[in-house]
């Protein structure tokens, strides 16, 4: 399993991101897949889900109504859209094949501030 994210930056409150998981060595089109965050000293958190056809999703409460979570099967490719960014959802960014995010890969670093 192989997952590179891609997409963070520094980006003014209020602002958006798209982050990107690129997935191989597995087959991505039957996963479900998932987006999990770490701040600096704490743990991993659920942001949000996806299921294989992308027709179910789910979000952590922090991201409701400023995530969105999709997929692209043909190209193996995870997205997570980020509008409305605040300061405390700086953190790492973990594309995951797991709710825990066991199986994740390097991350992408997202920081908000002004």
């Amino acid at each position: 399993v192989q997952l590179v994210e891609s997409g963070g930056g520094l980006v003014q409150p209020g602002g958006s991101l798209r982050l990107s998981c690129a997935a191989s060595g597995f087959t991505f089109k039957n996963a479900w897949m998932y987006w999990v965050r770490q701040d600096p000293g704490k743990g991993l958190q659920w942001v949000s889900q996806i299921s294989p056809a992308g027709g179910t999703t789910a979000y952590a409460d922090s991201a409701k109504g400023r995530f969105t979570i999709s997929r692209d099967n043909a190209k193996n490719t995870l997205y997570l859209q980020m509008n409305s960014l605040k300061p405390e959802d700086t953190a790492r960014y973990y594309c995951a094949t797991d709710e825990r995010g066991n199986i994740r890969g390097r991350g992408t670093q997202v920081t908000v501030s002004s």
